[in-house]
Parts: C-alpha cells; sequence; structure tokens
C-alpha cells in the first residue's frame, strides 16, 4: 500500500500543477523566440501528462501480482483498454493545446474564417471528444484492474484515510474544472466514472481503487454543484 499511495500522492501533486498552469499568469510567455506555445500549452501537452501517465502505468503494475489471471483474456482486455486510452490521451492533448493557443491568440476576433473555424472546432470540440473517451478508457482500466487483481491485504483506517486524503486533491481538480464554468460534457464524463466507482465499490467492497475514485469523483461532483448553484 505504501507504493500505491505513493503514486497516487503523484496525481494529486498533479492535479495542483494543473490548476496552477492553467490558472496562473507566469505560465503565459512563450516557450520560444518564435512563439510557437506558450509555457502554458507546452506544460500541459508535455510535462504534467507526461508524469500522469507514467504514474499511472507504475499504478498498474504495483496492482497486478503474479496469478492465473494474468493469462486471462480479461487481463488482456483490460490491457487493450489502457493502451488505447493512453494513445487517445496523447492524441488529444497534441490537438487542444496547439489549437487552443492559435484559437486564443488569432481566432478570438476572426472566428468566422475558415481557418479559424477549423481551429475552434478542434479546440473546442474534436479534441474534448478524443480526450474524454481516453480518460474514461484509461481511468476504467485501472479500476476494472483492481477486479482482475483484489488486493490481498488488510486495509488498516490510515490505508483509507490516506486513499481519502489523496482524492480531495482530485476532487479539487473536478470543482476546478466543473464549478467555475459553463458545464457540458465533462460532467456526464465524471458523473460516469463517479457511478461505475461506487457500484464496483458496493459490489467488490473496500479495494483500494474504488474507494480512491469514489471519494474522489462524488466530492468533485458534490462540490461543483454547490459552486454552480452559488454562482
Amino acid at each position: 500500500m505504501q507504493r500505491i499511495h505513493l503514486l497516487l500522492a503523484v496525481q494529486s501533486v498533479v492535479a495542483i500543477l494543473v490548476s496552477i498552469n492553467r490558472l496562473g499568469t507566469w505560465t503565459l510567455g512563450y516557450v520560444l523566440p518564435n512563439e510557437f506555445l506558450r509555457w502554458v500549452d507546452f506544460n500541459n501537452m508535455l510535462i504534467l501528462p507526461l508524469i500522469s501517465l507514467v504514474a499511472f502505468y507504475l499504478l498498474k503494475k504495483r496492482i497486478e501480482y503474479e496469478s492465473p489471471a494474468r493469462d486471462g483474456n480479461a487481463h488482456l482486455t483490460v490491457n487493450l483498454i489502457f493502451i488505447v486510452g493512453v494513445y487517445l490521451l496523447g492524441a488529444s492533448y497534441g490537438d487542444h493545446e496547439v489549437t487552443n493557443y492559435l484559437h486564443h491568440r488569432f481566432c478570438l476576433q476572426d472566428a468566422n474564417s475558415d481557418l479559424c473555424r477549423i481551429v475552434i472546432f478542434n479546440d473546442d470540440e474534436f479534441s474534448h471528444w478524443v480526450f474524454f473517451i481516453g480518460f474514461v478508457m484509461v481511468n476504467a482500466a485501472l479500476l476494472f484492474l483492481q477486479v482482475v487483481f483484489p488486493y490481498r491485504g488488510t486495509l488498516t483506517g490510515g490505508d483509507v484515510a490516506l486513499l481519502i486524503f489523496n482524492a480531495l486533491f482530485l476532487g479539487s481538480g473536478i470543482l476546478a474544472n466543473l464549478g467555475f464554468e459553463e458545464i457540458g460534457l465533462d460532467l456526464y464524463i465524471v458523473a460516469l466514472l463517479a457511478v461505475l466507482s461506487a457500484w464496483l465499490l458496493w459490489k467488490r467492497g473496500r479495494q483500494p481503487l474504488f474507494i480512491y475514485y469514489t471519494a474522489a469523483y462524488w466530492l468533485g461532483l458534490i462540490a461543483s454543484f454547490i459552486a454552480q448553484a452559488l454562482r
């Protein structure tokens, strides 16, 4: 459990850094003199997702253990879902960050030109669709991996407390994205994963990832609804 707590803590730090990167003004400068990207775009496309995905992969390897299930179809299916999800996340970041930069720099006052219509569509719609599919696949794969490889130890009260503490940071990231802006498809994606994680927790009992995701998604959703009601 120590390694699992550590890897979830990495995700917590990433959630904090994503918010700082997105909301701070210090990341609005250009990476190079040719102004190909701002630091906010560069960090969102390469640095922060890479850290997160490496931690996800190490978490995946930590959950797996020697078992006949390793050679089963369920494990193979989960691995394929995880790999495809990682690819889609990478494709979405590459599409979104570049077009988001171009959108805000060149298309805020020229939204109807052919070029800007394409840029805006990639920024606001297509990249989001690809991201949400990849996001669901990666996180659902980890949840179902916990089904295939249930934790064999005993969760202590301290373990549960640490899981919920780490979940608070992911929940805060959900609040930052859903609580203060117009809610779109992202609400349904978070709700889907919240229901899935809670259902698995109910059906399969106290497993580390079920506790972590249930706490994170439900706390994030409830806090977002409250923030929206107070706007």
